[in-house]
């Protein structure tokens, strides 16, 4: 095993996290969004430092409710900034409250985050990366890369000899689901 599987399972900080959500699939909003706050606040930092205030990122931003985020006003722009348990930087928390506000607006264009996603899935990670650009703020390609391989979206979170890609396979995450697909387009078009 190589990379996050080789050292997040004995570690105090990242085992639980990559044993059972990273390149989980999810479908709630409240998950989603806090999967994106969270990728956005990681840029520049490490994953270790988000997972250690991700308790505190929970309380700041109420529960990682995208309609009560939308909502946040200047007091509660200063009420995070002045909050040691989250990242602050202004510029990672205007844009949470900006990205609840398109989440929103996707929930009406599309039921959900979620049905969002599946709406453009599969998609190569550099497409995605110009669908999150033009869609939210502060995402770059590590960030939209990341929070969709931590969604499932995309493949290789997970080595393929890692015990946990076992136990994804299992669950037949998105990316598994489409490279499944292009296999039997394949398999037909031989067949013919």
């Amino acid at each position: 095993m190589s990379g996050y599987c080789a050292y997040a399972p004995g570690d105090p900080v990242h085992a639980s996290y990559h044993a059972t959500e990273y390149g989980f699939p999810q479908r709630d909003d409240k998950v989603l969004f806090e999967r994106l706050i969270l990728e956005i606040n990681q840029a520049g930092l490490s994953w270790g430092t988000i997972l250690k205030k991700r308790e505190g990122f929970f309380k700041a931003y109420r529960g990682f409710d995208p309609a009560v985020v939308a909502k946040f006003k200047d007091k509660d722009v200063a009420r995070l900034l002045a909050d040691a348990g989250i990242i602050r930087n202004r510029l990672k928390v205007a844009a949470a409250i900006e990205n609840a506000k398109r989440v929103l607006a996707l929930r009406k264009s599309h039921g959900s985050f979620a049905d969002w996603i599946d709406a453009h899935h599969p998609l190569e990670k550099a497409e995605w990366v110009k669908l999150f650009k033009k869609t939210f703020v502060f995402t770059g390609g590590e960030i939209t890369g990341e929070f969709l391989m931590s969604l499932g979206y995309l493949p290789n979170a997970h080595a393929p000899d890692c015990p946990v890609h076992k136990k994804l396979v299992k669950l037949s995450p998105p990316w598994l689901k489409a490279a499944k697909a292009v296999e039997r387009k394949i398999t037909a078009r031989a067949k013919k």
